[in-house]
C-alpha cells in the first residue's frame, strides 16, 4: 500500500514537473521578448544596457505601424464577426439535423484546421486571383481569415449545443413562444458563452495570422506583416519587440475577457439555481 502511494506521488510529481517545464518553454520566450522591448539597446539581446520607453514612443509615432495595427484590427473584427455568424449557423444543422452525408459535411467544415496554412494560402491565391479575378486587398485577406477561423467557431459552438437541454425549448414552446422567440430568449442566451468563445478564438487567430495573409494581401500591410519586414531587414529591433508585445497584450486581453464572461455566466447560473 505504501509503495503504491509512493509510486502514485512520484507519477503525480513527474506529470506536474513536465507540465511546468512545458509552460516555461512556451512563455519564457514571450516574457523575454516583452522585457527586451524596454532595453535601451537597438539589438534585442544581452547585455542589458538600460531601461527605456523610447521604443514605444517611436512605435506609436510611426504611421506605418499605426496603419498596420488598424488594418489588423479591422481584419480581425470583420473576419471574426463573419466566422461567428457562419460557424454558429452551421453548428445547428450539424448537431440537430439528420440528413445524408452529414458526417462528410462535418469533415469538410473542419478540414481547414487539418490543412497547413501554406496550402490554404496558395489555394486562396489561385482561386481568388486567377479563377475569380479579384484584386488582392484587405477584402481577400478577410475571406482567407474567415475560411481559416470558421472551423474553430463550429467546434466550440457544436460542443455547447451537444450539452444543451432541449427540454427548455420545449417548455418555452408549451408557454406559447414561437421558434424565433424561443431562440432569442432561451437558446441564444444559453449558448452565448460558446459563441463568444468561438468569436474570441477567431479574433485572436486572425490578429496573429501571417501565412494566409502573406498570400492574400495586396498593397496594404498588417501588424504581423510589418513585424516580419522588420525582422527580415533588421531595422529597429526594439520596434519589433514592442509590436510583438502589443499583439501579445491584445491576445491576453481577449483571453481574459473570455474567462471573465464565462465565469460571470457560471456564477449567475449558480446563483439562480
Amino acid at each position: 500500500m505504501t509503495l503504491s502511494c509512493l509510486s502514485r506521488d512520484r507519477a503525480r510529481a513527474a506529470f506536474l514537473t513536465y507540465g511546468i517545464l512545458g509552460y516555461v518553454f512556451l512563455y519564457v520566450p514571450v516574457i523575454l521578448l516583452a522585457l527586451f522591448s524596454f532595453n535601451n539597446s537597438r539589438i534585442a539581446n544581452l547585455p542589458w544596457t538600460g531601461f527605456t520607453f523610447k521604443w514605444y514612443a517611436d512605435l506609436f509615432q510611426d504611421y506605418l505601424v499605426i496603419d498596420a495595427f488598424k488594418n489588423s484590427l479591422l481584419v480581425a473584427a470583420l473576419s471574426s464577426t463573419l466566422a461567428t455568424i457562419i460557424g454558429t449557423s452551421a453548428a445547428f444543422p450539424l448537431v440537430r439535423s439528420s440528413f445524408r452525408f452529414k458526417e462528410t459535411l462535418r469533415v469538410i467544415f473542419i478540414l481547414p484546421i487539418m490543412l497547413p496554412s501554406l496550402l490554404i494560402g496558395v489555394a486562396l491565391l489561385v482561386f481568388l486571383s486567377s479563377l475569380i479575378g479579384m484584386e488582392l486587398s484587405l477584402v481577400t485577406v478577410i475571406i482567407g481569415h474567415v475560411v481559416l477561423t470558421t472551423p474553430f467557431v463550429i467546434l466550440v459552438v457544436t460542443a455547447r449545443l451537444l450539452n444543451f437541454d432541449k427540454s427548455l425549448e420545449w417548455a418555452g414552446a408549451d408557454l406559447g413562444a414561437n421558434p424565433m422567440q424561443t431562440f432569442r430568449h432561451i437558446t441564444l442566451p444559453l449558448i452565448m458563452p460558446g459563441v463568444l468563445a468561438g468569436a474570441l478564438f477567431a479574433f485572436t487567430l486572425s490578429l496573429d495570422e501571417f501565412v494566409v495573409t502573406l498570400f492574400t494581401i495586396g498593397n496594404q500591410t498588417t501588424l504581423p506583416m510589418y513585424i516580419f519586414s522588420q525582422v527580415k531587414f533588421r531595422r529597429d529591433a526594439e520596434g519589433e519587440c514592442a509590436g510583438h508585445t502589443v499583439a501579445v497584450r491584445l491576445d491576453s486581453a481577449a483571453i481574459f475577457c473570455l474567462y471573465s464572461c464565462c465565469r460571470g455566466r457560471e456564477t449567475k447560473r449558480s446563483t439562480n439555481e
